[in-house]
């Protein structure tokens, strides 16, 4: 997507006790457009999100959104911006409607109530209205807390790992909101740690222990890790994977029911530690293609651990 950049910062950073928890961040998001934002806990991605939409100043570096400058025009970004955290944020002792007429308060949204009736209608909240929060499976919880953040009207959402915890069912009927939403020229920074949810976004953007390394659409991220993926199938798979294990060009060795992923950056050595590992077997290996959690698993290994220690190290 070619639209008007509702997220422009650069050289973002934030320390916390002489710690570097965001390292000089780049990153421009284009109206209507989501834009995924991953990498392992503690990476920086909620403080740079926070830093964003105003919440946290910055210690180095420059930004606007919404055309809004992040350092000195935090109040006017916070009156544009849906930010939906982690956590339920809600009142749980009020029901759907007193919580969004809350909300609406708080906004001055006048007629508030008919700005209430029409975000219970669009969430479809309407049968509901008048049960406790509290009461709540996590997915309604979910999309209670999401039409809070919309009801408002914002030009940008940022949502900080907003399908946690609830039910593939309610992820995916979250997800279809969120991309009708776009549809209507909401943009959307979501932070996730599932890469069915990546690979629904129009772009990644991966962070980890505070610097960006990797970034694009997801077959652009994969193609650009330069892994190369078998699969073994057949045989004794345990046996196979503890041969496989420190082998050369072996990277990643990984179970997925009754098949076994190997992945390495060196396709010849990899296929011949493969080919020496299910010799005399009734196992055999075919290459396939390199899944967005592979490239993950790599980034974050790859990635040195902003507490001084280095990456995991191998995946076996």
């Amino acid at each position: 997507m070619n639209g008007e950049p509702i997220i422009a910062i650069n050289g973002l950073t934030k320390k916390f006790s002489g710690r570097t928890v965001v390292d000089h961040i780049d990153m421009t998001v284009n109206r209507g457009e989501i834009v995924g934002f991953l990498g392992p806990n503690g990476s920086g991605k909620t403080t740079t999100i926070r830093m964003i939409c105003g919440l946290l100043r910055p210690d180095d570096g420059s930004g606007e959104c919404l055309g809004y400058d992040i350092r000195t025009q935090a109040d006017l970004i916070k009156l544009e911006v849906g930010y939906m955290t982690q956590r339920f944020s809600l009142y749980e002792d009020l029901t759907i409607r007193e919580n969004l007429d809350f909300v609406a308060r708080l906004y001055d949204l006048k007629p508030r109530a008919q700005f209430v009736d029409e975000t219970l209608e669009q969430l479809g909240l309407t049968d509901r209205q008048h049960q406790l929060a509290g009461t709540l499976s996590g997915g309604w919880k979910q999309r209670l807390a999401l039409a809070a953040c919309i009801m408002h009207r914002p030009q940008l959402l940022l949502l900080d790992e907003p399908t946690a915890g609830v039910d593939p069912q309610a992820r995916r009927e979250f997800w279809d909101e969120i991309h009708d939403l776009t549809a209507k020229g909401l943009t959307v920074l979501v932070s996730t740690h599932y890469m069915d949810e990546a690979e629904r976004c129009h772009r990644i953007v991966y962070i980890a222990y505070g610097s960006v390394v990797a970034r694009g659409t997801v077959p652009e991220v994969i193609a650009d890790s330069g892994l190369h993926t078998f699969v073994v199938t057949g045989g004794d798979i345990n046996g196979i994977a503890k041969r496989l294990k420190g082998s050369p060009g072996v990277d990643q060795v990984a179970s997925f029911g009754n098949d076994l992923h190997v992945v390495g950056t060196d396709e010849g050595l990899l296929k011949q530690s493969v080919d020496e590992a299910i010799a005399g077997t009734a196992a055999r290996a075919e290459p396939d293609e390199t899944s967005l959690e592979d490239v993950f698993i790599r980034l974050m290994n790859q990635s040195a651990d902003n507490f001084g220690g280095e990456g995991m190290g191998p995946t076996q």
